[in-house]
């Protein structure tokens, strides 16, 4: 199995652990110490080495930090992760609804007298440090560098992972490593910096057309690279994770040891490009006033998917189709009460393993049944495991990492006998995802802008939801891709080529929780007649086929555009993947699209 269902944290150990790092804190003369979920890359997802953030509170989200103070412990979580943390933290750890109450703020209530509070540089994007010591001019808090005390007293902190590096094939990657490096580097001379500063690691994975492994699901390896201007790159990687790839990488790529990587910044002159909102502070010190805040250099061109690695996207989606239809035929088949959610994540990932090209799941699959899908990003335990019982709803959130791309899917499932007040929760959140599926918008607009449109028919009914519409996805790469985001913070303007998801939900803590995912590229919208000439539009071309469950669906809820839509679409399902299912999945398939 790829996915584990260990437990990886309890609440009480929590407490001691607070307390040793107190100690410490003690012993460096802090009155405060910030434990961020990043790691040294500021990627979202972490090492098991860096998991410093759930080894001391218990807490398991991708986001979200800890700020312990001598005698209070807040435990930032943002809306998706509200109702986890409960379960997760001890009694002296608080949770804090972030971004609702930022750091700063917190402190100021906590430490009225002023304070020290310490942070390893490291482990804290240069902007975010910079925005807090603004916003603690003059409380007499002080943010300072500091060792990290977490590693201090973790006594069996794993080592930093060294797995091997392969190189991912120009039929997947659709252009050269090469042309990727010239042409970025032809933008840092055109925008005046001799280099750019990469520490995001599937950035690199994507310039070098490489893959790794040292982080669960996601295919990259842990690095840091420095992009010249003249189109050089500086790699800094453990060379044993790239045994024979000297080929592959070529004369513009030099590889140097990680521990040299703050020489070489210190180094560069000029104006060098960094983005501020992951390049640690620790290289933000050394880079001092040589900076230029104009983004990591590779995050637009990788989120602009290329003809190849869209067409391997939507291949891998129909292969991976046939993975949950399969499990979902198999699924409907069981008497309620029977089946537990780890019997069905264990059944769906058995499917997917049958595909030679997959490589991992692309995260922990969410299989959360009555009460447990209301926790957004639940992950199934030996301990938590739960029976889908009659009435249930079943949120099943999953994806693979396929050669030729990565999949994300949620499909929402009527266990039994489900309740009208379920029933109609359910087809405002289809309504939401017919609405943004069926969008046309004019060229520029961002995430922000769109995203109302797939919680209007919740709005309606004085509903919401605690996420994002849709996040990016990656080419085989990591599961949630920026800067895209179908969120009311996006300002990043929505471009042909980018894969984002489309997912609203409704979630009734205690009760049940409702999700409906799609995968969705953005492309350039035919003409209409009657339309402006000149004004370019965009739309959506759907990638995700698996029927969507119409036992749940109150169909005169549904107006005749959005029942066309969904009759259309599972036209679409039979169509494109009923071709690669066995005897009974095709059965079951027929009656799943039957039209409304």
């Amino acid at each position: 199995m790829f996915q584990s269902f260990a437990v990886t944290a309890r609440p009480e150990q929590g407490p001691p652990r607070l307390a040793d790092l107190r100690g410490e804190m003690g012993k460096e003369g802090l009155d405060g110490f910030l434990i961020p979920r990043a790691d040294a890359h500021q990627g979202e997802y972490v090492a098991p080495r860096d998991e410093r953030l759930s080894w001391l509170t218990g807490f398991t989200g991708s986001a979200g930090f800890c700020a312990a103070l001598r005698d209070t412990a807040g435990v930032f979580i943002d809306g998706r992760y509200r109702t986890q943390v409960k379960a997760q933290v001890a009694a002296e750890f608080t949770p804090v609804p972030w971004p609702e109450t930022g750091l700063s703020a917190w402190l100021k209530e906590q430490l009225p007298d002023g304070g020290k509070v310490g942070f390893d540089p490291w482990l804290h994007a240069a902007g975010q440090i910079s925005s807090a010591q603004k916003e603690l001019n003059g409380s007499g808090i002080e943010l300072l560098r500091s060792d990290n005390l977490v590693d201090r007293v973790w006594p069996d902190q794993p080592d930093p992972p060294m797995n091997p590096v392969k190189a991912h094939p120009i039929e997947f990657a659709g252009e050269a490593a090469a042309s990727k490096i010239t042409r970025l580097a032809d933008d840092l001379r055109q925008s005046g910096c001799t280099a750019a500063v990469i520490t995001l690691p599937d950035s690199i994975m994507w310039l070098l057309n490489i893959r790794g492994s040292d982080i669960g699901y996601n295919p990259v390896a842990h690095g840091f690279a420095i992009l010249h201007a003249d189109g050089r790159v500086d790699l800094f990687m453990e060379a044993q994770k790239l045994a024979g790839l000297d080929d592959h990488l070529g004369n513009q790529v030099q590889v140097h040891k990680p521990q040299a990587f703050l020489d070489a910044v210190a180094e560069l002159e000029g104006t060098v490009q960094v983005d501020l909102g992951t390049l640690p502070q620790a290289v933000a010190d050394v880079l001092g006033d040589k900076m230029l805040d104009q983004g990591d250099p590779c995050a637009l061109p990788k989120a602009r998917k290329n003809p190849a690695e869209i067409a391997g996207s939507a291949e891998a989606h129909l292969r991976d189709a046939v993975a949950v239809i399969e499990t979902l035929c198999w699924l409907d088949a069981q008497v309620p009460g029977t089946l537990s959610e780890v019997q069905v994540v264990t059944r769906l990932e058995e499917h997917r393993r049958r595909d030679n090209a997959l490589q991992d799941i692309s995260f922990d699959t969410i299989a959360g049944t009555g009460p447990n899908g209301a926790i957004m990003h639940y992950r199934v335990t030996e301990e938590t495991d739960s029976r889908l019982e009659n009435g249930h709803l079943l949120v099943l959130d999953s994806g693979g990492q396929y050669l030729d791309g990565t999949t994300d899917i949620t499909r929402t499932i009527a266990i039994g006998d489900v309740g009208d007040e379920e029933k109609a929760c359910f087809t405002r959140v289809l309504k939401g995802m017919i609405g943004m599926s069926m969008l046309r918008w004019p060229v520029g607009l961002a995430g922000r802008d769109i995203e109302c449109i797939a919680r209007a028919p919740l709005w309606a009914a004085g509903q919401d939801f605690n996420h994002g519409v849709g996040h990016g996805v990656g080419a085989y790469l990591s599961v949630h891709e920026g800067p895209q985001r179908l969120s009311k913070v996006s300002h990043v303007p929505l471009e042909p080529g980018m894969i984002l998801s489309n997912e609203p939900g409704y979630y009734r803590e205690g009760a049940f929780g409702i999700r409906i995912e799609n995968l969705v590229v953005v492309q350039e919208a035919p003409a209409l007649p009657g339309g402006d000439d000149e004004r370019a539009m965009l739309n959506w071309r759907t990638l995700t086929y698996v029927p969507i469950d119409r036992r749940l669906i109150v169909v005169d809820m549904l107006t005749q555009e959005e029942r066309a839509w969904l009759n259309a679409y599972h036209r679409d399902v039979a169509e494109k993947v009923r071709p690669r299912l066995g005897g009974d999945a095709q059965l079951w398939l027929d009656a799943a699209t039957a039209p409304i």
